[in-house]
């Protein structure tokens, strides 16, 4: 098996993702590989951010934009940290979790893509489609589904 050098995992800010950020960690600690940690997220409109200015006034930052995906971000980073990543790197992406996923990994041309199992036995995941199953279909380096449903 080759050592991977790079590993993007994504995450929501859950539970069950952030047990995969664990072991996308794990994984990395082990092969001393940078660990790309990547949430994506949908821009608020300017009507619900101007809703936000005016009811919170100077603190709407903390609940419009980016700023919930960066909070989650942080939280990953320690818990990677925790797990035993050595390089860290967090990105906040505007879009949806595949495109995002596939698009860092592209990006910072990783070897392993880590992803939680959550969807793939839902059946709106069977229909639809989940974010495991589409990105262990499309992607172009090994991915790495994590059981993450208890």
């Amino acid at each position: 098996m080759s050592t991977y050098r790079t590993v993007v995992v994504g995450t929501d800010g859950s539970p069950p993702s952030l047990r995969a950020v664990s072991r996308a960690a794990e994984v990395a600690g082990s092969s001393g590989a940078r660990v790309v940690i990547v949430c994506a997220y949908q821009p608020s409109s300017s009507r619900e951010v101007e809703q936000a200015q005016d009811e919170l006034g100077d603190e709407a930052f903390q609940v419009v934009g980016s700023a919930p995906a960066e909070d989650r971000l942080r939280e990953a980073a320690d818990a990677a940290a925790t797990a035993g990543a050595g390089e860290v790197q967090t990105l906040a992406v505007v879009g949806e979790a595949i495109g995002a996923l596939l698009d860092a990994a592209d990006q910072q041309r990783a070897e392993l893509l880590v992803v939680g199992s959550r969807g793939l036995n839902t059946l709106k995941g069977r229909i639809l489609g989940s974010v495991p199953s589409e990105v262990s279909r499309r992607a172009e380096c090994d991915v790495l589904v994590v059981r993450t449903a208890r």
